[in-house]
């Protein structure tokens, strides 16, 4: 769809109905495209980028696997500071 600038004002209503339902609105001046008018995905933005795979959504929640070097130094600094308590 194309609309001239200067009847965007009093057809703007057209247009968004028009963006709303996927169509392109073409803004001319002196029959010049001049910007266009599209309609917004609703999709949340991590939804669409793992969509279209430039991002990879993680296997489950926790992100970062617990490493049994982190659980053993844990284990140790608890075991210090109850002795360090006593």
């Amino acid at each position: 769809m194309e609309i001239p600038a200067g009847e965007l004002g009093s057809r703007i209503e057209e247009a968004l109905a028009a963006a709303r339902g996927g169509e392109d609105v073409v803004i001319t001046e002196d029959g010049i495209a001049v910007a266009r008018l599209g309609g917004v995905e609703s999709a949340p933005l991590m939804e669409r980028l793992a969509a279209d795979g430039v991002i990879a959504v993680p296997a489950d929640e926790r992100a970062v696997p617990r490493l049994p070097q982190a659980e053993a130094a844990k284990d140790a600094l608890s075991s210090l500071l109850g002795r360090l308590r006593r």
